[in-house]
């Protein structure tokens, strides 16, 4: 399964190079250091979750084809 993982610098300010990593389709947060470390942390959090998901019989969900927008606030 491929999922999209938004990524964004931390605001963190004793974490230099840290980045968020944000996997919508599964409602998961985690981070690491750098782009990297942030991507393989996502993908550890995303089998764990998706483990336990199917350990308790539950769906997994499958993305319908994700995409990142912007938008401008005043």
């Amino acid at each position: 399964m491929r999922y999209t993982v938004v990524l964004e610098p931390t605001r963190e300010t004793d974490q230099p190079g840290w980045y968020y990593a944000h996997i919508p389709s599964l409602d998961l947060t985690t981070h690491g250091l750098g782009v990297e470390g942030a991507l393989a942390a996502a993908k550890e959090l995303a089998e764990g979750w998706i483990a336990e998901l199917k350990a308790r019989g539950e769906p997994v969900p499958v993305e319908q084809g994700g995409f990142v927008g912007q938008i401008e606030v005043a």
